[in-house]
This record gives C-alpha cells, structure tokens and sequence, in this order.
C-alpha cells in the first residue's frame, strides 16, 4: 500500500532513525517497500539502506523511481524525521477517505522558535508528504527533487506527528557536546 523514499547524503544516523520508526508500518503490513535516494554520501548510508532492506540508488529518474514504487500511496520524508505513535493508523485513515496529499502534523515540543518561523516559510519535507503514486508520477520531472513534488501542494494535516529531522539532528549535537 505504501512506500517511503527519501534523498539523503551523509546522512548514515538519521537515515537509520527514521528507518526504525517504520519499523511498525512494516510490521503491520502497511509499508511495501523503501527506496532511498543517495547524493554521493561517503558514509554509511548505503550499509544502513540495505540492512534495512530497502532500494539505495545513487543514480535515478524520478519518474521512473516513482512509477517503480510498490504502494500505491508515496511518503516522501527527510532522512531523521520519526513519525510518532499512531502514523500507521493515520495514514491507513486517510487513504480510505481522500484521494488527496496530506502531511504530518507538527510534534508538540519540536516546533521552531517563534522567530525561526516568523517569515519563514516550512521546508516542503519537514513535516513529510504523503501523495498518491499517480498524482506524484503526473507532477514528476527528470532532475526534480522529492521537495519539488510537495511544493505547492494543498495538503491535509494527518491525525498524528512528526519529529522533524532538524529537530533530531539538533538533539544529536546537543548529546555530542
């Protein structure tokens, strides 16, 4: 029913704690398959991707990467986000009622500063981007980004939340420290 992508570069850490938190949607039987789309880290992304079973192309067309995908439903996240409790079921909810996209809502204790946000518009990914794979084969172009496809697009808020990834990789160099 469901497949996640995700561009990631250098991004070994996150790429796995995002991947831990699907770990119920694949356990549910919800997420059919997870491709990962890789900007020439010289990390241990590539390692991460397939011990978690999923796609890692370091070359691709995002139309052909997007018709490729199992599910018939695209979530497009950033590598780090970790949808909450519940997401599985949201996702589920929404997929039998609206055909259009839909996003996660904001995780109460990882929103941005006021200042950060005010004029500031959202990153298209931050809070990730479930679309159907047609509407999203039909707005795919060769060289687009997977924030080019959620750009623009009117999207309902889901009945659960997201850790964003900025929020996660600010948490890391708080613990480094």
């Amino acid at each position: 029913m469901l497949t996640i992508i995700m561009e990631c570069r250098d991004n070994e850490a996150e790429l796995a704690q995002t991947l831990s938190a699907l770990v119920p949607g694949a356990v549910e039987g919800i997420v059919r398959d997870v491709i990962v789309l890789d900007r020439g880290s010289r990390d241990g992304s590539s390692t991460v991707a397939d011990a978690a079973g999923c796609r890692f192309l370091a070359t691709w067309d995002m139309p052909e990467v997007l018709r490729s995908a199992r599910g018939d439903w695209l979530l497009l996240l950033q590598p780090g986000a970790r949808p909450m409790t519940g997401w599985v079921d949201a996702i589920v909810d929404h997929v039998a009622v609206d055909p259009g996209p839909a996003r996660f809502r904001d995780a109460r204790g990882y929103r941005r500063p006021f200042l950060q946000r005010l004029g500031r518009g959202t990153p298209p990914l931050e809070r990730g981007y479930l679309v159907s794979k047609r509407q999203a084969v039909a707005a795919a172009r060769p060289g687009m980004a997977l924030a080019d496809i959620a750009k623009g697009g009117k999207a309902r808020d889901l009945g659960a939340e997201i850790v964003p990834a900025w929020a996660v990789r600010a948490m890391r160099a708080e613990a480094g420290r």
